[in-house]
């Protein structure tokens, strides 16, 4: 039975080694599921040869003529410049990095082929560092379709990473890759045609329709990423439901004392959200809840009316935000409310300076800390709760799956 490609490291491909892997790293790839995966964010048209009068600046073109002359320029920097023609009209090709030999290859009538970006430039029409190859006359295309580009990273080329997912499809089969989508759904695309057309798009297909997102290939693979998002996000949901969380009572006199506190009354649809958050807690499973509403609702105090029922009981609470600005807000409500009931609030930032720090962590270790407040510094394995029974996340659509 064929490994299944999500457990199948880049370093199983040919030529990857400890360097190159660190490399696709940068670009979130690890495994050979991760390249095919890592879809192209555009498309090189090289099904066609322009001829050199046609081609504009700005325009990414393959060319072909004969070189009339190739000279080392001496300005504010040395360039090799090589001009072609193709009859109908004349192109300098320059490349600033350049080696000795490379004068070789454009030797005086040699017929080459290029691609790059036209520009123009002192001596007119231009191209900077094109790809290029010696041809015969009249010599045919070898790959007369278009050519993806991918997202990429400094010391890995577009060649590269072609080869890597070339070599990476090798590996897809369908048990390797298996479908998640019913057959009725993958009657027109199945999960491994639509990635050999998106990353090798046969010649028939228009680039502009790849471009716009819209080939049924590109939206058979966005059904697909969405797909197992759901499947996580379900798997996720269950795992959740089976850990067990401390039984909370929903009778909370300390919530009563806090409101008292209060110089408003609360709304009948916080009341209501609350009530509904202490029925959670009285669940052996943990909750996940969403607390959804408008700017200046209330979600705040609804938060809090939640922590007071964990406080209660002897367990500590973790509010966290995603910037400083929004943590420290919070910090300064948490303690002006909960200092007047007793209970100490603690404050965990990244800008803190090693001696608050220091002394933020050993109150949540100790648990003389009832509420910490603080940004993603709070998950870090430095930080160590005594008793932790609730979390609450502001915003928590600005952090990753992983951090929630």
């Amino acid at each position: 039975m064929s490994q299944h490609l999500a457990h199948m490291s880049v370093q199983q491909l040919k030529g990857v080694g400890t360097m190159l892997a660190d490399k696709l790293a940068k670009l979130g790839l690890y495994t050979l599921q991760d390249v095919l995966f890592h879809l192209p964010r555009d498309y090189e048209d090289r099904s066609h040869i322009t001829a050199i009068n046609a081609a504009r600046s700005g325009a990414s073109l393959l060319l072909e003529g004969e070189v009339l002359s190739c000279d080392v320029q001496n300005g504010k920097r040395q360039s090799l410049a090589v001009r072609l023609s193709d009859g109908s009209g004349q192109i300098t090709l320059r490349f600033y990095h350049f080696y000795p030999q490379q004068k070789e290859h454009f030797k005086r009538n040699t017929r080459v082929r290029v691609f790059g970006e036209v520009r123009l430039g002192a001596s007119g029409l231009e191209m900077y560092h094109p790809e290029y190859k010696a041809v015969r006359v009249n010599e045919p295309l070898p790959d007369a379709k278009l050519t993806a580009l991918y997202p990429t990273t400094e010391g890995l080329t577009q060649a590269r990473l072609r080869q890597l997912v070339g070599d990476a499809l090798v590996f897809a089969t369908p048990q390797s890759l298996p479908e998640l989508l019913p057959p009725f759904i993958n009657q027109r695309f199945d999960l491994l045609q639509a990635l050999h057309t998106v990353h090798n798009p046969p010649n028939h297909i228009k680039r502009e329709l790849l471009l716009l997102r819209v080939h049924p290939a590109q939206q058979r693979l966005a059904f697909e990423e969405l797909t197992a998002h759901q499947i996580s996000l379900a798997q996720r949901r269950q795992h959740v439901q089976i850990l067990q969380a401390p039984v909370l009572a929903a009778d909370c006199p300390l919530a009563t004392q806090f409101l008292d506190l209060l110089p408003f009354s609360i709304t009948n649809a916080q009341r209501r959200v609350w009530q509904e958050i202490a029925q959670d807690l009285q669940q052996a499973k943990a909750m996940l809840r969403l607390v959804q509403g408008d700017v200046g609702a209330g979600k705040t105090v609804v938060a809090a009316l939640a922590a007071c029922h964990a406080i209660a009981q002897g367990w500590q609470v973790a509010l966290m935000a995603p910037t400083e600005i929004l943590a420290e807000q919070h910090f300064i409500n948490f303690n002006q409310w909960f200092s007047q009931l007793g209970f100490k609030v603690a404050w965990l930032s990244g800008k803190q300076s090693t001696k608050e720090r220091n002394a933020s962590l050993a109150v949540v270790a100790s648990g003389e800390a009832h509420i910490v407040v603080g940004t993603h510094a709070l998950f870090q394995e430095s930080v160590q709760f005594a008793r932790l029974g609730l979390v609450i996340i502001d915003e928590q659509h600005r952090f990753g799956v992983e951090q929630r």
